[in-house]
């Protein structure tokens, strides 16, 4: 049988894709110093860390280290480029001494050293924050920490100081906020758990509407399911005006917010307003916490797209950056104030009833308004 299968066509040089531009800033920095080993001194500041590749790292790291030539021998002999390899090499098997000699041809003037070091510092600068971002994502998404909201908050002060670094290492100028299109936000979980959690809250705070007055930290926003923060918007507005709140008056002001449907309908709301359990502090504590960490994904995927976006200068990066930090700093302060209660203030419920999981409601903390209701 004849073999027709088509001849694939050779992998030719042409074939492999061009490196990032900051491969060729480092390429020329590292070819600067090679061809004026001197010229180490007008870089500014600069690391082998802040290199990309590893062996550009290790040459750096040799270049830094080793003491140059005198002038006269560096013109006549291959001294300088034979010790940086010899060097480097243990720190980079495989690097061949022509390598050396590429770089030296790949830099177009020794004199704009501090211009490619610069570069390189920029493009170090930018990887660094897509790094932080990265690891904000992570402990954000992880639900096996211990204390999630913690951990996040955490590395939300390390990304924090990281642009403040950097803010005062690379200098401002005109259009400094960057116009890369900003990512969709994450979905919200919204599964069995967190349903139930944010129909306890509104079923108790109905039960319980004194406590809406201390609440003010939580907002209709920060429930994963809309529906949910349109009833907490309702119970908020019944209590602010001061009118009666129970079940049925909650019913009615959801009707006038045009949240009744075929899908949710009068008797279901009135189930789920029916179900209390546990008091609602606890809930409401459950769902901002939940509602800090989708701000806080939601911050680390836009930084993340600013990094990923290769038109932001230093500067533009820092000043994304450090605005959509500030859009995770209002749900933070509202977590830190409810976290930052004593004991004592906190409301310290009884063992949780059989039939739901949660603290059940305290007797003391039932508002005269509803004390009807005491069978329940």
């Amino acid at each position: 049988m004849a073999n027709n299968r088509i001849p694939e066509a050779d992998f030719g040089l042409e074939d492999i894709p061009a490196g990032p531009p900051v491969h060729y800033a480092e390429q020329a920095l590292l070819g600067a110093l090679l061809l004026d080993p001197y010229g180490i001194k007008a870089v500014g500041p600069l690391e082998a860390a802040h290199f990309s590749s590893a062996r550009h790292r290790a040459l750096f790291a040799a270049v830094a280290t080793l003491t140059p030539p005198a002038s006269p021998l560096h013109a006549k002999e291959p001294v300088w480029i034979n010790a940086v390899h010899a060097h480097a090499l243990p720190n980079s098997r495989g690097l061949a001494l022509s390598y050396l000699h590429t770089l030296a041809a790949a830099c177009p003037e020794p004199a704009h050293a501090h211009a490619y070091a610069r570069m390189v510092r920029a493009d170090h600068a930018r990887r660094t924050v897509r790094a932080h971002s990265e690891v904000l994502i992570q402990a954000a998404t992880d639900t096996g920490l211990p204390d999630p909201a913690t951990v996040t908050l955490s590395r939300a002060d390390s990304l924090a100081a990281l642009l403040d670094h950097l803010a005062a290492a690379f200098p401002s100028h005109p259009g400094s906020l960057p116009r890369t299109p900003l990512p969709p936000p994450p979905a919200r979980d919204t599964g069995p758990d967190v349903v139930s959690e944010e129909e306890l809250l509104l079923s108790t705070a109905a039960a319980y509407p004194a406590a809406l007055s201390s609440m003010r930290w939580l907002r209709p926003e920060d429930f994963a399911v809309p529906l949910h923060g349109a009833l907490y918007r309702c119970l908020t507005s019944l209590a602010a005006r001061g009118d009666p709140v129970d079940e049925v008056t909650v019913l009615w002001e959801a009707q006038q917010h045009g949240l009744l449907t075929e899908a949710f309908t009068a008797q279901a709301a009135l189930d789920m307003l029916a179900a209390s359990a546990g008091v609602p502090e606890h809930w409401g504590e459950q769902i901002l916490r939940r509602s800090l960490l989708h701000h806080a994904h939601t911050t680390g995927r836009h930084i993340q797209a600013f990094t990923h976006d290769p038109a932001n200068s230093p500067h533009q990066l820092v000043t994304g950056s450090r605005r959509a930090l500030a859009d995770l700093t209002s749900v933070r302060a509202r977590w830190q104030h409810v976290t930052s209660q004593t004991p004592a203030e906190r409301p310290r419920p009884r063992p949780a009833p059989a039939s739901r999981a949660g603290p059940p409601t305290p007797r003391t903390t039932r508002a005269p308004t509803v004390s009807t209701r005491s069978s329940r």
